[in-house]
């Protein structure tokens, strides 16, 4: 199943990586080798804001940043491939905490005891997770991103900000060519409006959506349902039908003042906010009655790494207040604790996109079968290549 720590990393430049040898920098300091293959402004959070902090907090550990981008032999996926096969041959892994990996994966992994369970005994701070954000106790979700909407306030009232897809349907076709979304497969924003279409159409039961739940005949039953949606809205939408090509795109479109409201990934159009990329007229706001498509990033960490009480104690530390506040000030994401556990004026300030909920929709055969049938029912037009 594809979920928002795979899409978070999608899109990034490919890079090997060496293997760092493990030496100690500091003879007094335990290194802990983390492993990351999300987007820069990932890494950067954990070299500049996580790594001198919490080396400040426990002076005793370092850590080590390793940036492993790619899918060829440096990517994470190899990585954790690795380290299962170091368990099988009871060899150091050489990793220590992955910031961001599928538990899933590798697969037998979870079997073969290959992670950490995480529970409140070894990690204390895990008390405090956002039950929503919880799929495994053997992925730490310490942060998380969902698909939400923006809209330029100078040009759209608070009165008139869509409640629920109904009135976010009324609200396009009452402004025409002042909505657009992007391609499902060019970008998750897009991907999860079409999805929000598939789970209107279907009771708004994303349940129904599961990679066990694939047949080709449900597919075709389920499917034609939101195409009908969305072919109701194409005459209402950006020049009578257009759809970005990706994320960015869409989010200019509204920078620029073409258009008034977008679905946006939540990060970044927070980070868009705070870098003056996106104006100060920008607002966000999520539906009331089913939220749009998301999740959350979640580290591992292997049961057989020479370090694995330090990476414990990082783990915690991820979740205390001052980085959690950070995730949301700095990274523009979700917290992965409760928003009930941190500062009230900080859940003041983002209760318009705050989810009651964090539907999901499967990877595989559903992906496929949405995409070709969105490109044939929807977009015919549009070269799929382009």
């Amino acid at each position: 199943m594809i979920t928002r720590r795979q899409i978070l990393s999608a899109g990034v430049a490919a890079g090997a990586i060496a293997l760092v040898p493990r030496h100690r920098a500091h003879a007094a300091a335990t290194r802990i080798d983390v492993y990351t293959a999300s987007d820069a402004n990932v890494s950067d959070w954990w070299t500049n804001v996580l790594k001198p902090a919490f080396e400040s907090a426990h002076p005793e550990y370092e850590i080590n940043v390793v940036i492993s981008r790619g899918a060829g032999a440096g990517g994470i996926q190899a990585i954790a491939d690795r380290a299962l096969a170091a368990l099988k041959s009871g060899t150091d892994p050489q990793v220590d905490y992955f910031e961001e990996n599928d538990p899933l994966l590798p697969k037998g992994g979870i079997d073969a005891g290959l992670w950490v369970g995480f529970d409140a005994k070894a990690v204390p701070g895990y008390a405090r997770l956002n039950p929503l954000a919880i799929e495994t106790p053997y992925g730490l979700p310490y942060r998380g991103s969902q698909v939400v909407l923006a809209y330029d306030s100078d040009k759209v009232a608070e009165a008139e900000v869509p409640k629920d897809w109904a009135g976010l349907v009324a609200w396009i076709k009452a402004h025409p060519g002042q909505f657009i979304y992007g391609r499902p497969d060019k970008g998750g924003s897009g991907r999860n409006f079409v999805v929000r279409a598939i789970h209107e159409a279907n009771g708004r039961d994303p349940s129904l959506f599961k990679v066990a739940t694939f047949t080709k005949q449900a597919a075709e039953e389920r499917l034609p349902k939101a195409w009908a949606i969305l072919n109701d809205l194409a005459p209402s939408l950006y020049e009578k039908g257009a759809y970005a090509a990706g994320n960015t795109p869409t989010l200019q479109l509204l920078a620029s003042g073409a258009v008034s409201m977008i679905p946006a990934w939540s990060d970044q159009a927070l980070q868009g906010l705070t870098q003056g990329v996106l104006p100060p007229s920008i607002k966000l706001f999520q539906l009331q009655d089913l939220a749009l498509s998301g999740g959350f990033a979640e580290s591992t960490v292997p049961s057989n790494g020479a370090h694995k009480a330090a990476a414990l104690a990082l783990a915690d530390f991820l979740l205390t207040d001052a980085m959690q506040v950070s995730i949301v000030k700095d990274l523009g994401g979700f917290p992965g604790v409760d928003w009930d556990k941190l500062p009230a004026e900080l859940k003041q300030q983002f209760a318009a996109v705050i989810p009651t909920s964090i539907p999901t929709y499967p990877g595989g055969e559903w992906e496929s079968a949405m995409n070709d049938g969105w490109y044939r029912n929807v977009a015919p037009n549009i070269d799929r290549a382009k």
